[in-house]
């Protein structure tokens, strides 16, 4: 075997029960969740494990429960002697991965993100942006497909480059439409509208990376154990500074995903471990190259699984 990843998910993987499994079956995992109560000053954990899905949903629940659902789920994992050469997450995934390569602690990135979530959500008035998935077009088609729909007035940007034949757009709802038909009229397959309460991963989102960065100088942010691969760059980096500067770029920034997954595996990486609910970025990583390894841990049995995977049993 050659070398591991651990990857987690973003927004968009959360499921009412994530995570209930392994609280209840391993005691370091059910202080994750009461470590995410305490600094928030709310029941998270009753939202994740009893819904309703509409309260798990609201960007500033979703995004402190799925970095915590997937930190509990790591625990069995850690327990078994198990750890990463390289850590990497989507969007809001990436700082679960930070938390998992040791560069922020766990209350802190909860804290962090629950507050990112907020920000998002207020940064542009409800109903104005909106993200779209296209199916079947090349990024170089579509990235001048953008610039040509954001230079009539109407701004729309590629948000997420997830897999050969997958990137998101995001702008405003006209941009989007607009930069959705010339995409189909240039051959993409499909053109699929996500159900989101924002552009994220635009420029319209910069008011709300202009109020993180005060969130990100109240949390300690140290040097990573391992290498983390960030969004913006899909390179590794070890450095706070580096982290401090991308997290804040992340937010209005496309997610490089597709170019990280490559990066890993001339990296050497040829087994990438999800953890966290869902299986999306299992499925994106097998778009990528089918002939590296992908694991789901989503509860204690497919971690068990996984750990037997991984210790060659």
């Amino acid at each position: 075997m050659g070398k591991i990843a651990f990857i987690f998910p973003g927004q968009g993987s959360q499921t009412v029960g994530m995570g209930k499994e392994a609280a209840e079956t391993n005691e370091k995992a059910k202080s994750v969740f009461d470590r995410a109560d305490q600094r928030l000053g709310y029941s998270l954990s009753s939202i994740i494990f009893e819904g309703p899905q509409e309260d798990l949903t609201s960007t500033a629940n979703a995004q402190p429960a799925l970095l915590t659902a997937s930190m509990a789920l790591m625990q069995d994992l850690t327990d078994a002697g198990i750890s990463p050469d390289y850590t990497a997450g989507h969007s809001l995934g990436e700082y679960t991965a930070l938390v998992a390569a040791g560069a922020i602690d766990f209350a802190d990135a909860v804290y962090a993100v629950h507050k990112r979530g907020q920000f998002m959500e207020e940064a542009v008035p409800n109903g104005r942006g909106t993200m779209a998935a296209v199916l079947g077009l090349e990024r170089g088609t579509l990235h001048g497909i953008c610039e040509q729909v954001t230079s009539g007035g109407d701004l729309v940007q590629m948000a997420n480059l997830n897999c050969p034949g997958q990137i998101v757009i995001s702008g405003t709802v006209e941009g989007v439409k607009k930069a959705g038909e010339q995409a189909k009229e240039q051959g993409a397959k499909r053109v699929l509208p996500l159900q989101v309460s924002g552009p994220f991963h635009s420029s319209l989102m910069k008011p709300a990376a202009e109020r993180f960065t005060q969130v990100l100088h109240e949390i300690e942010i140290k040097d990573a154990d391992v290498p983390v691969i960030v969004n913006v760059s899909a390179e590794p980096e070890t450095k706070k500074e580096a982290f401090q500067e991308k997290l804040i770029e992340q937010l209005y920034s496309p997610v490089l995903w597709e170019d990280s997954v490559q990066k890993l595996i001339s990296l050497g990486v040829d087994t990438f471990v999800e953890i966290g609910p869902g299986k999306v970025l299992s499925g994106l990583v097998r778009k990528v190259d089918r002939k590296v390894t992908a694991i789901s841990v989503q509860d204690p049995e497919s971690c068990q699984k996984a750990i037997g995977m991984l210790r060659g049993e």
